[in-house]
């Protein structure tokens, strides 16, 4: 009996620092199409797909999905991204915030990362409550929830479409790590890399985290992003 296999894709490049993140760039879409392309030269074909129901984990599936034909896709909130601009603003006063460089330059872009960091730790230990969102705790459960429900599903090879904080929390919930060290796993997240995940009848278990053999040429490599 083959095995079972969960694909956990990051969604491509989004518009960081524009009005509306939510929105694959150019670049974006090309790391979706590149992804598709691969799976069908290889043979990876999925009977299944789940996403959140965010534009670029629609935008990013549609990229893939130009290649072969994909069911459609299940929406499920658990694998919607938490809102970084509410995390932020969970701990610094508006007028902090005001003062902040554009996270398109390179100093505004370490402070944007070095101040969500700080945020999503605050969230996880309960000591912040960023406006509109879950507690952390139920933030990873409903991660969770979706894995579950694929394990206990017949799919035998399932493509989720998400984000970076869905995905670190669920390699880092399947690894039995702290939340803490899926910040890390977060953090190191590119668009569009792949995370394998085996099924067994009791759990998930981890087989690759973060790839990227659709953009492991000189053209490719050009193309790796992690925002």
């Amino acid at each position: 009996m083959s095995e079972r296999k969960i694909y956990l894709v990051r969604h491509g490049q989004a518009s960081l620092g524009a009005v509306d993140y939510d929105n694959l760039s150019e670049r974006g879409e090309q790391q979706a199409v590149r992804l598709g392309e691969y799976f069908a030269s290889h043979g990876i074909m999925f009977d299944a797909v789940y996403g959140g129901t965010l534009r670029r984990h629609a935008q990013t599936y549609k990229g893939i999905a130009l290649a072969q034909a994909m069911p459609d896709m299940a929406l499920r909130l658990g694998l919607n991204e938490y809102d970084s601009e509410a995390v932020i603003g969970a701990i610094l006063t508006p007028e902090q915030i005001a003062v902040m460089k554009s996270p398109t330059s390179g100093e505004g872009y370490k402070q944007h990362f070095a101040m969500l960091r700080r945020g999503i730790a605050s969230w996880m230990r309960g000591e912040s409550q960023p406006v509109g969102m879950t507690t952390y705790a139920q933030f990873a459960a409903g991660v969770m929830t979706v894995l579950d429900e694929v394990r206990a599903s017949t799919a035998r090879s399932v493509l989720i479409s998400s984000s970076g904080g869905p995905l670190s929390s669920a390699v880092a919930q399947v690894l039995g790590l702290s939340h803490e060290a899926g910040i890390e796993l977060n953090m190191r997240m590119r668009n569009t890399a792949v995370s394998e995940l085996l099924v067994t009848p009791k759990r998930c278990v981890l087989l690759t985290f973060n790839t990227l053999p659709h953009l492991d040429d000189n053209a490719g490599r050009a193309m790796q992003t992690y925002a």
